[in-house]
């Protein structure tokens, strides 16, 4: 039976797929220490060069000839072949396939603990394939394994974000990391009433939708064309009914400091920032997982399923040697001190969603058979005359 070994020293770091920090700086909040981060792209390498100065910081996984001697092995690899909102290519993507390089990594490694993030679309791709890539890897190298779907609300942040946390280990029980905790969602009377965050980008198929929240923060355009979901203030006066939070709102949203991705403008990118900032893990969330890999606890998981190999996979399960079973447990280990979405967005500086683009999401809606409240309708029909004064011109083009 595998056991927990309580750490008395600051755990170690390698970081790779970075992108801008959020899991190293959730384990850094946590009392960890990096020593190592990996990442190609230039926009993020400019901003961990700012915030980890002395730390080292290798541009390509693929050159990258051996990890150094760590405690934690973090890989948030990408998920632009996983997404929903991406290609859907699946695990052997030419983006989210560059995970192959991690476990030839391991091979010749042998940190305490693997940390792995990405989208909960993966679960369900391909009939979970990439999760039955990822664990079958793992268990070859003769890792214990377990994952948990979580949502980043449960970290304080008003955003609707569930993505999958995977923690393996050669030496420790995973569980007591993922397993340990577990408050269940906050009751809906804990929310405030008076402001939904939605997608203007959808309209026909589907309506991201959140409850004094944002829906998931999307990577946005790899040409640098942000993709930020609006919000739905219910007693503003139209005009100022229907606005979109500021990068530096999105950075707060994501757990981060506000300014946290201002380096990238220093190499000409500051156009790129609504993707990194859509690309990263929730600051919380890992500072969470940080807290448990340093004391792991007493893992919560009564009477677990089996799970059959080729079944669908659930939101939490763990196992080892070929064995594996589902866990039965909330997407909210814990509840921190939960920030109103117009506590954290500023309404009386929020920009207004454009024109063009609230023609074309109320157009879509109104063709779609999507359910919505009609109050929201109408909020968007006085948000497009309010707009449609100040831009005579635009709102009389087909």
């Amino acid at each position: 039976m595998l056991g927990n070994v309580v750490s008395t020293n600051p755990l170690t770091v390698a970081g790779l797929f970075a992108g801008i920090g959020g899991l190293e700086l959730g384990l850094q909040a946590a009392g960890m220490h990096t020593t190592l981060l990996c990442e190609w792209w230039d926009p993020a390498q400019a901003i961990l060069e700012n915030r980890f100065p002395d730390v080292e910081l290798h541009d390509d996984i693929q050159t990258l000839k051996a990890l150094p001697i760590t405690d934690i092995v973090t890989a948030g690899f990408p998920c632009t072949d996983l997404s929903q909102a991406g290609r859907t290519a699946g695990i052997h993507g030419a983006a989210s396939g560059l995970v192959k390089h991690l476990f030839e990594l391991l091979e010749d490694a042998s940190p305490r603990w693997v940390v792995v993030e990405n989208v909960r679309n993966m679960l369900a791709l391909d009939r979970g394939t990439a999760m039955e890539y990822l664990v079958s890897q793992f268990e070859r190298l003769g890792y214990t394994w377990a994952y948990r779907l979580v949502d980043s609300r449960f970290t304080g942040v008003p955003q609707r974000r569930q993505r999958v946390i995977l923690v393996a280990s050669r030496s420790d029980d995973p569980r007591g990391v993922l397993f340990a905790d577990d408050a269940g969602e906050l009751p809906e009377d804990h929310y405030r009433e008076g402001a939904n965050g939605f997608y203007w980008t959808e309209g026909n198929t589907g309506l991201g939708w959140a409850h004094d929240a944002i829906p998931t923060l999307k990577g946005g355009s790899g040409l640098g064309i942000q993709s930020s979901p609006a919000i739905w203030i219910h007693d503003a006066p139209p005009g100022r009914a229907i606005v979109t939070p500021t990068i530096e709102d999105a950075e707060a949203l994501q757990g981060f400091p506000r300014g946290w991705t201002e380096a990238a403008g220093l190499r000409g990118r500051a156009g790129f920032r609504w993707k990194l900032v859509g690309n990263a893990v929730t600051v919380g969330v890992s500072e969470w997982v940080g807290r448990r890999l340093s004391q792991p606890g007493t893992a919560m998981t009564e009477a677990p399923s089996p799970l059959p190999k080729g079944a669908r996979w659930p939101t939490a399960a763990w196992g080892n040697s070929g064995e594996r079973w589902a866990v039965n447990i909330s997407l909210w280990p814990e509840r921190h001190a939960y920030q109103h979405l117009l506590d954290v967005v500023d309404a009386d500086t929020a920009a207004p969603l454009s024109l063009k683009a609230t023609m074309g999401f109320h157009s879509r809606l109104m063709k779609s058979r999507l359910r919505y409240p009609e109050s929201f309708a109408l909020a968007l029909k006085a948000h497009i005359e309010q707009m449609a004064r100040a831009e005579p011109s635009r709102a009389q083009r087909p």
